[in-house]
């Protein structure tokens, strides 16, 4: 099979460099809002964006999975959650976990929270405000680290986006890590998990997308708009990195076998991390057609915390487009932009 999409990728890269189009295979320039880059520990980076004048809200965190690159959240003009909330007059910073190397395979679950952590305190420091202002956004993993960071630290409001609480209800991801047939710590032992290692997974869940992307390319010719958005995402897609080996360990292990966070008998850094314990206003944003993330996993999240200001917001899609989709930017952005607004 993989011979075969290979073979027909380049049909229709020929077919499009004989019409003339060959020159629009590239990505369309990425993450272009403007912004500082502030150096963490273990070359991560903190993000600050900014528009025409100084945000002078309080400041909000995004926090992206520790697997794919942090620009899914910034992928081009129009299709990036950073620029929206931008330009709707928020100051918005992101924790950027940079690219393991082999000698990271070490750090854990603990250390990336400690990470987590320590981005969030920059934050308000930079920001001369308390850490009890600064507001977290986790999408995917970084969801489920931003929620038990929010167990422990209390932000000013929280949002998850296709982030997993309910582990339970993971759908085929969770079936293929059930401890009867998989072990996690086996894999952990040889050292960070590979990207191709991760994708095998998600290819799982639809092992007919390659297909599908391969028969959409003549469509592509003709609209621009849908060519410039294939390609950032192909090429964000094709850009993942490692997860070390030991945060993986336990994220498979407590998470997904173990479903400590619904459980309440999680801790992280020597401390319990009770979903009961988030007070704070809370989003949960889901999407609708999502494999990796099924609605229900997410939702759980807002049957378990003790906040009285709580609220979902569904997007028509899948764990990316709800993302970077044209319905994330037509219907998601506005939203969540309003509901931060009023807290």
């Amino acid at each position: 099979m993989d011979e075969l999409l290979a073979a027909g990728r380049d049909v229709a890269r020929a077919w499009l460099d004989a019409s003339g189009l060959g020159a629009a295979l590239a990505p369309p320039p990425l993450a272009q809002t403007p912004r500082d880059e502030l150096p963490l520990d273990g070359g991560a980076r903190l993000l600050h964006f900014h528009g025409a004048a100084p945000s002078q809200r309080p400041p909000i965190l995004l926090v992206p999975s520790m697997i794919n690159r942090w620009y899914v959240l910034d992928l081009r003009p129009g299709a990036s959650l950073v620029e929206a909330l931008v330009r709707a007059g928020f100051d918005v910073w992101c924790l950027d976990w940079g690219v393991p190397e082999a000698e990271d395979r070490y750090l854990d679950w603990d250390a990336a929270l400690r990470r987590l952590a320590r981005a969030a305190r920059r934050v308000a420091r930079e920001r001369g405000v308390t850490l009890a202002d600064v507001a977290l956004l986790g999408y995917c993993m970084g969801g489920t680290l931003t929620v038990i960071h929010a167990a422990q630290h209390a932000p000013r409001a929280l949002v998850t986006l296709a982030a997993p609480i309910d582990f339970s209800r993971g759908g085929a991801l969770s079936a293929m890590v059930d401890t009867r047939w998989f072990d996690a710590g086996a894999i952990a032992d040889a050292g960070n998990v590979a990207p191709a290692q991760m994708q095998a997974g998600f290819t799982a869940l639809r092992p007919t997308l390659d297909l599908a992307k391969l028969m959409s390319w003549p469509a592509l010719a003709t609209d621009g708009d849908a060519r410039a958005a294939f390609f950032a995402l192909e090429a964000w897609a094709s850009d993942n990195i490692p997860f070390p080996a030991e945060a993986y360990r336990r994220y498979i292990a407590e998470m997904y076998q173990g479903n400590q966070l619904v459980a309440g008998t999680h801790r992280a850094n020597g401390r319990a991390a009770r979903l009961a314990d988030i007070r704070c206003p809370t989003l949960v944003i889901t999407a609708s057609r999502d494999p990796i993330c099924p609605p229900p996993a997410a939702l759980a999240l807002l049957d378990h915390i003790a906040a009285t200001d709580k609220a979902h917001v569904e997007v028509a899609g899948g764990h990316v487009g709800a993302v970077v989709g044209s319905r994330a930017a037509r219907e998601m952005y506005p939203a969540l932009a309003s509901w931060l607004a009023t807290r």
